[in-house]
């Protein structure tokens, strides 16, 4: 083996352990999920009078080091958090009250202030549903930041079992 041969397989063998500890190197096997930024906590199974609005409070936890814009955020451009329940479930949601945000801002600017939802937070939303049980897959969308960026807007399920009498 030449000297220059030699020296290109010695270079390659050092930078195969340097690029595993490299920070672009996604560390995570593909196949591994991500967390989503937002948990839904609960209820799980509510019952309700049939035909008429009944409240029902829908409990999420945002995860730690993270915000997301508020129902009502301060910026058009901003991405609000919604709630939506699909049209053909037996049950409509005939309003959802969103808590009020929280004033957030980043050190290099703390003059403009964002609306955003940390920790935990509750959305009452009001729910009518025809007489049965109702299996309901809501969805909550938002966009997450950190510090730092905001990753792509993101949609979770809120799977509410609903039994009106």
């Amino acid at each position: 083996m030449t000297r220059r041969r030699f020296a290109a397989v010695v270079l390659a063998l050092a930078v195969v352990p340097l690029a595993a500890q490299s920070p672009l190197v996604d560390a995570k096997p593909r196949n591994e999920k991500v967390k989503p930024a937002v948990a839904y906590l609960f209820p799980e199974q509510v019952t309700v009078v049939a035909g008429k609005a009944t409240a029902v409070d829908l409990h999420f936890k945002v995860a730690d080091g993270l915000h997301i814009n508020s129902h009502t955020p301060k910026e058009e451009e901003l991405i609000p958090t919604t709630l939506v329940l699909p049209e053909s479930s037996g049950v409509r949601l005939a309003g959802a009250t969103f808590p009020t945000g929280t004033d957030y801002a980043f050190a290099v600017n703390p003059k403009e202030k964002l609306s955003v939802y940390t920790g935990e937070f509750t959305v009452h939303a009001e729910l009518v549903a025809k007489h049965g049980e109702h299996l309901v897959e809501a969805t909550l969308h938002y966009q997450a930041c950190n510090n730092e960026q905001c990753m792509p807007p993101h949609s979770i399920p809120v799977a509410i079992d609903i039994i009106a009498k």
